[in-house]
């Protein structure tokens, strides 16, 4: 099970908290790797690409959701009342 954050307001040590509650699960994805034959400075390699991949995905993503809010009202406004 992973640890869920303290509280859910913001506070000092929450991203300690979260780094705390993820790195069982990264150890063994990691370990796996490893067992698998994929040497460590491929698993970390690998793993910032997927993190960047996700980043620009999810501002893809971001932007995406304003151009359909925009279209969505431009439809809006241009329906007869």
């Amino acid at each position: 099970m992973i640890n869920p954050p303290k509280r859910a307001e913001e506070y000092c040590d929450r991203e300690i908290d979260c780094q705390e509650a993820m790195e069982p699960g990264f150890q063994a994805i990691v370990d796996c790797m490893l067992e698998a034959g994929w040497t460590r400075g491929e698993i970390m390699r690998s793993l910032r690409r997927l993190i960047a991949a996700d980043n620009m995905a999810q501002k893809e993503n971001a932007k995406l959701a304003v151009e359909l809010a925009f279209m969505r009202a431009m439809m809006r406004a241009a329906r007869p009342s």
